[in-house]
């Protein structure tokens, strides 16, 4: 068997959507990039959503709204992709990492202790579709000894006077939290649509807005509409009927808007998204449970407790007591059967970007030893319980004659 890892979904609703924006005339930023916008609001419960033309950007808009500039600091997990970590680092601020539980999320307690009167942002980062624990968070940053030491620097961190919870949920579109779809979990939450996720694209993102009062969403949502856009008072949409050719920049924005002809292929996943898409993921996910449960050897991912449900992004499995050199050869074996898996993350002090800025592994124990022993299997809709026990058969053997043999 040829077995890839994650291939999008792309069915004929896909298909029909996408012919209709191509067919309309209408390519770029118009009715299909608000439509799904709207659909992500009914979805996640968000006041307001604006989608543009990646999750990075999103975080990099958030940022620079938020006033957060050189000299500023944002927390973020040591166990992310690298995207979370240069946000910060292009608008000018230092990013710092802290450890990580058991469960590949940040810990809260690691957070504490990293804040300082220059922490502006926190970034939690939902891994593999498993949220993070967001209450506690919340309770932290509203402590009154942090709240007191918070010193606002701009207009909009004068306006909410204190540390701003950003959450970079790439992995968790359609996980619950609380009992509620992620969305509103944060004071922002900002989704992928990359080419990979539950939910595609092609590549995109979402920015979802709930900050408290005196904050207006939906006048917020305007603002971000309009810096995504170069600071144009007028969209390409607009701009295109009778008469309405004349526009101003009134602010030096940026140009992160998403396309009509790519809104169309999440707006048709979106329709379909609770229904069947997390549906099979699921299916997925507790085939994988279900046989690996039975070996002694592997650490299920969380997926669900009281009121939480994952997304099924990921089924991060971890082998106890290996080393990375036997996990990588663990994929070597899996990977000449056929089957593509991968691991998710490289812990960032790791990479060669971070280890130049003096990031040490050593100070996040939690997060390499729970990155040496991980291996991402795939979870996508088109895979048949046949192809799951081809997976599960060609993992269980690899593993036990690396196991074996060391």
């Amino acid at each position: 068997m040829n077995i890839p890892f994650s291939p999008p979904y792309i069915d004929e609703s896909v298909e029909a959507e996408v012919l209709d924006a191509l067919r309309s005339g209408w390519i770029t930023t118009g009715p299909k990039v608000k439509a799904l916008e709207q659909e992500v609001c009914k979805y996640t419960g968000a006041e307001s959503c604006l989608v543009v033309n990646s999750a990075t950007s999103a975080l990099m808009l958030v940022l620079h709204w938020y006033g957060v500039k050189k000299g500023d600091e944002v927390i973020i997990p040591a166990y992310t992709y690298c995207a979370t970590a240069l946000a910060v680092m292009h608008v000018g601020a230092t990013p710092v990492m802290v450890d990580v539980e058991d469960d590949f999320n940040i810990s809260v307690e690691k957070i504490k202790a990293a804040i300082t009167p220059k922490t502006k942002v926190i970034i939690p980062v939902d891994f593999a579709g498993w949220s993070c624990n967001y209450a506690a968070i919340h309770n932290l940053i509203n402590e009154a000894t942090i709240k007191n030491n918070f010193v606002a620097t701009s207009e909009q961190q004068k306006k909410l006077n204190r540390i701003l919870i950003l959450s970079d949920a790439a992995h968790s579109f359609g996980a619950t939290y609380n009992y509620k779809k992620l969305g509103t979990a944060a004071d922002i939450t900002v989704f992928s649509f990359h080419a990979v996720k539950n939910l595609t694209t092609a590549e995109g993102g979402a920015i979802c807005f709930h900050l408290p009062l005196p904050f207006d969403n939906n006048e917020i949502y305007s603002t971000f509409r309009l810096w995504s856009l170069n600071g144009q008072t007028k969209d390409a949409f607009s701009k295109s009927k009778a008469g309405g050719w004349k526009y101003d920049i009134v602010y030096p924005g940026f140009k992160m808007n998403m396309p009509d002809v790519l809104a169309a292929i999440g707006l048709a996943q979106i329709r379909k998204y609770d229904s069947f898409l997390l549906v099979e993921r699921k299916r997925v996910f507790e085939f994988y449970n279900n046989h690996f449960s039975k070996q002694d050897w592997a650490i299920l991912p969380p997926y669900q407790k009281e009121g939480c449900t994952s997304s099924f992004h990921l089924y991060p499995l971890r082998i106890k007591n290996i080393s990375e050199e036997q996990r990588d050869k663990i994929i070597e074996q899996i990977a000449l059967a056929g089957v593509a898996v991968n691991v998710h993350f490289q812990p960032l002090p790791l990479l060669h970007i971070f280890k130049e800025r003096n990031f040490d592994i050593t100070l996040y124990p939690k997060a390499y030893n729970n990155y040496k022993s991980e291996i991402s299997l795939p979870v996508y809709p088109q895979l048949n319980n046949n192809q799951c026990n081809y997976i599960v058969t060609t993992i269980i053997d690899a593993v036990n004659a690396i196991i074996s043999n060391e």
